[in-house]
């Protein structure tokens, strides 16, 4: 993983949801106090009990939150894309990182040191509020995922998953995102053999189907 210590221009700063609201002399500061990472395909961006010294941002690629069971099994609990940040939580509480973050593709990202980022949010409120926001999706997220292991069956938390994954599209509700049955399991807490038999049952049945490679849900 390269690091190079420079910041970021206006354009790629205002492109950044976290900081839209700021102001050109606003996005000016941060540019000189933030800094670019650079993660290969497999690398850790972030390890959990380390400390935890930097807000991160993805700026392209896509990323993987994981943990381990005590059985040593990788558990996925959440999907990172362009635009999405992590790393907050512990720079809010002074906790060690609580979870993996793996780059699933080569990753660009943007980091905010602990001091710069808590000035951020002293100084722009808009930040603070969207960090707020951010964090209110993520706890009812994490209340779903919560009730659909203990309430529901492997075939219930695969439909789930599907629909939680899917779009519209030219009328059509599809997953476009490309995802293994192994990386499924790993989120639902299922075996890979089980989930491959759940969408082969699902596409038996007409719940499921595929077209030019895109997975549609007909009728969702």
């Amino acid at each position: 993983m390269a690091t190079t210590p420079v910041g970021f221009s206006l354009v790629v700063l205002r492109n950044v949801a976290l900081f839209s609201g700021l102001d050109d002399g606003e996005l000016e500061k941060l540019s000189k106090v933030s800094g670019r990472k650079r993660a290969e395909r497999g690398a850790f961006i972030v390890r959990a009990g380390e400390s935890t010294d930097s807000l991160y941002v993805l700026l392209a690629g896509r990323a993987k939150v994981t943990n381990t069971d005590e059985e040593g099994r990788e558990i996925i609990l959440a999907w990172l894309g362009p635009g999405e940040f992590f790393g907050e939580m512990g720079l809010i509480d002074g906790s060690p990182r609580s979870a993996n973050v793996v780059a699933a593709e080569p990753c660009e990202l943007l980091f905010l040191s602990k001091e710069a980022f808590q000035r951020c949010l002293q100084d722009n409120f808009q930040v603070a509020q969207k960090l707020m926001k951010t964090l209110v999706l993520r706890l009812r997220e994490a209340d779903r995922k919560i009730e659909s292991l203990a309430l529901l069956d492997v075939y219930g938390r695969v439909a789930r998953l599907l629909l939680d994954m899917s779009e519209v599209a030219d009328g059509r509700r599809v997953v476009k995102k490309k995802m293994s049955k192994q990386d499924m399991a790993k989120m639902i807490g299922a075996s890979r053999e089980m989930v491959s038999k759940v969408m082969r049952d699902l596409e038996l049945s007409g719940y499921i189907r595929y077209e030019d490679d895109v997975l549609v849900i007909p009728g969702a």
